[in-house]
């Protein structure tokens, strides 16, 4: 048995004993590294700069301090900050913990299988939406271990697909840390549910122990794009009642990130956020599942570390080490958000355009005044199709802008580069082409992308 291997082994035990928190079944996933004390386990992620762990510590609640002081103390003895992402009142309210500071990050919802059926009985929009998937033809079935342990077989390379189609469907690119799809890992340990119709697989729901709670993390809900409505919640029905047969009274579908009260800055990320993650639809979508209770959901660190650095130090697991080039996977993934980005670039460029002397720049004063005006529209109309992609006015921003791209080339070769331009000529009739250019590009790849979408519909 190799190091890994005999680490995740013996996390696994202490998990069997200790593992409380709702992401604790989660650090058996690829890429975790593993702090062990005193009948305690760490599972975490090093950033190089900082270990970033999934939760609490796996400890008994005698040692859940000592096992937190520890992980921190060995942390900084390795050079790098330490940090608990996704941690619960468990360890935010014990008081032998009161080094570590609690930044509120969202909440989760909670159930009680037991109660699944009333709740169903007494919530006709959802028993409508059953019905609505189920008129369309999706049955959904518990999948064997064994199935979907046969890589070659057909339902896991259905499931393998899916995965694919539901990946490429999202604006970011794949994160690291607790995000990633890994539903193969410890078939054994847990329960997996796949929702098909006409033979194809359209829906997915693995859900992971929480050990100590007697319960389930339903980890992973994947919807083809093209399924039907009601698969996601007739997914979620089926498992609720494995649940409840199995007698556990503890289900959770995990944190919605920057839900319910929230510091002002991080309320501001949530509104400035929404064209990347669905803050907002997703918790609609778990609230109207009707759970039993919201929990909130923490990030603990060491007070004397900054609210703002350990944030950064998260994001940087989330995004596998790189933020900047996150960042810029981002940008070309999601056509929506760098159309805005360039839309609200393009309001300073167009302030310029004002104020630049005519007679240099323009072959007439009435040319700068139709570029001004031409900019302000565009920015306007790229402002809204940002917010809400529209079939159609995507086209027609695209063609706009293309147009744009090359009269702009024209008039810098006919006229601002003609005689021996100076250096600023050459950066300005550069930047000038750049941007259209790059807002075409952006535009024609959020066409064909929305085109696609339909397609699949």
């Amino acid at each position: 048995m190799n190091d890994d291997v005999a680490a995740r082994a013996r996390a696994l035990a202490l998990l069997k004993r200790h593992g409380w928190n709702a992401t604790s079944f989660q650090i058996l996933e690829p890429g975790f590294r593993y702090w062990f004390g005193d009948d305690a386990c760490v599972g975490y992620v090093d950033t190089g700069a900082a270990w970033i762990a999934a939760g609490a510590p796996v400890a008994g609640d005698a040692a859940l301090a000592r096992a937190a002081d520890a992980f921190v103390a060995e942390a900084r003895a390795a050079g790098r900050r330490a940090a608990f992402f996704a941690t619960e009142e468990r360890l935010t309210l014990d008081p032998a913990l009161a080094g570590l500071a609690a930044l509120r990050i969202g909440e989760q919802p909670v159930w009680d299988p037991a109660g699944w059926a009333d709740t169903m009985r007494a919530t006709r929009s959802l028993r409508e939406q059953l019905r609505r998937a189920r008129a369309k033809g999706v049955v959904v079935r518990a999948l064997p271990a064994a199935e979907l342990a046969d890589a070659a077989g057909a339902t896991r390379r259905a499931v393998d697909a899916l995965i694919a189609r539901w990946s490429s469907g999202h604006p970011m690119p794949p994160m690291g840390f607790l995000v990633q799809v890994h539903a193969y890992e410890h078939l054994e340990e847990r329960r997996c549910f796949v929702a098909e119709r006409d033979g194809h697989v359209v829906g997915f729901l693995a859900a992971v122990p929480v050990y100590a709670r007697g319960g389930w993390l339903f980890e992973d809900l994947l919807r083809d794009p093209a399924a039907p409505n009601g698969t996601a919640e007739l997914l979620v029905e089926a498992a609720m009642r494995a649940a409840a047969a199995e007698g556990s009274r503890y289900v959770t579908l995990g944190l919605v990130p920057l839900a319910g009260p929230l510091p002002a800055w991080l309320r501001l990320a949530r509104r400035s956020g929404g064209g990347l993650y669905d803050f907002e639809g997703l918790r609609a979508f778990k609230a109207k599942l009707r759970p039993a209770a919201w929990a909130a959901i923490y990030l603990s660190y060491p007070r004397d570390q900054g609210a703002a650095r350990t944030v950064r130090d998260v994001l940087e697991a989330f995004a596998r080490g790189g933020l900047l080039r996150f960042g810029v996977e981002t940008l070309l993934r999601a056509p929506a958000v760098l159309v805005t980005l360039l839309a609200l670039l393009l309001l300073p460029w167009t302030a310029l355009l004002a104020l630049v002397d005519a007679r240099r720049w323009f072959p007439s004063r009435g040319v700068q005044l139709g570029w001004i005006a031409f900019d302000l529209a565009l920015a306007a109309a790229l402002v809204t199709l940002g917010r809400r992609w529209r079939a159609g006015l995507d086209l027609a921003l695209a063609a706009l802008v293309t147009l744009d791209a090359l009269l702009t080339a024209f008039e810098a070769a006919t006229f601002n580069l003609r005689h021996a331009p100076r250096a600023l000529d050459v950066l300005v009739s550069a930047i000038a082409v750049l941007g259209p250019t790059l807002a075409a590009w952006a535009l024609w790849r959020g066409v064909a992308k929305d085109f696609r979408r339909r397609a699949q519909s």
